[in-house]
């Protein structure tokens, strides 16, 4: 049995601990705020850009002449899985359920025979995904090195996925990352990046719409934007996806923290208590004898 002095120790450290979490959930309040206000207003951008792709697409579907972004390689053996973690723990569940959502579609992709490599977008997903495909996950992007990171960061994670796939390192690229719902719900999800999809739109929605220069020369400036605006959008989920879970995550802590400090507390004045009343057995013993 614990004596007195572990216990108020013990109390001490979990009040100490407790303070921490509170503070650090009041912190990602305040921070949430902003990243969920980010994350929505960019939502609608990238909802008219793939309306106005879907009608571009439409336009150049089939031909030869359209941009190697959107007609592909003619093959899809090669996938590339971008993971988009956070960079910092503390945020529950979040990040375990990215990586066991990337895992998932790379042993569904193994499976049907195909070639699966990584790359890696934030700190916390590499060491589980290279443990389990340790030759798979050679490639990345590092988005420590900024507070928080924007467009640039989004602009030179696409850029580098453009000109590996350019170069022929894979046919297919996804987007695995987290979609944030609210403080409590944040899912991962995946979605084709690179060759771009082409939206569907309602058939005649635009066909009095003529394009100047080219459908081509359009698509041509615009996918990489596309490219860039997924990414950048998956980036500011992932933003208040992670504050959102890292909210909950101290606010659970805190209360747990509180309920030990019931249950030592109660422990504490029962040790206490029992020392006391031997203390006074021995002394009337003691007068007893005497």
């Amino acid at each position: 049995m614990a004596s007195l002095k572990e216990l108020k120790g013990r109390i001490n450290s979990v009040k100490s601990t407790q303070k921490i979490t509170k503070a650090k959930q009041m912190v990602a309040a305040a921070k949430l705020r902003k990243a969920q206000s980010a994350a929505e207003a960019a939502r609608p951008y990238a909802s008219r850009l793939a309306a106005v792709m879907g009608s571009l697409a439409g336009k150049v579907a089939g031909q030869d002449s359209a941009p190697l972004l959107m007609r592909g390689t003619g093959s899809d053996q090669r996938h590339l899985l971008v993971v988009v973690n956070t960079d910092k723990g503390l945020c529950g569940g979040l990040n375990s359920n990215i990586v066991k959502e990337a895992k998932l579609q790379a042993r569904a992709l193994e499976a049907a025979g195909k070639q699966v490599s990584f790359y890696l977008v934030g700190k916390k997903g590499r060491a589980p995904i290279r443990r389990d495909f340790p030759a798979a996950a050679a490639a990345g992007y590092d988005t420590s090195l900024v507070r928080t990171p924007g467009f640039d960061e989004a602009s030179a994670i696409a850029h580098e996925l453009i000109a590996m796939f350019e170069a022929g390192k894979f046919d297919v690229a996804h987007l695995v990352s987290p979609v944030f719902k609210n403080a409590l719900t944040q899912e991962p999800v995946t979605q084709q990046l690179i060759p771009v999809p082409a939206p569907a739109v309602a058939a005649g929605g635009d066909a009095v719409v003529e394009y100047e220069p080219g459908e081509e020369e359009i698509l041509e400036a615009l996918l990489p934007r596309y490219v860039t605006t997924q990414v950048f959008g998956a980036l500011l989920e992932r933003e208040a996806s992670e504050q959102g879970a890292s909210m909950t995550a101290m606010d659970n802590a805190t209360r747990n923290a509180g309920e030990l400090i019931s249950k030592l507390t109660i422990q504490y004045n029962r040790s206490r208590q029992a020392a006391i009343t031997t203390e006074l057995i021995e002394i009337i013993a003691g007068a007893e004898a005497l």
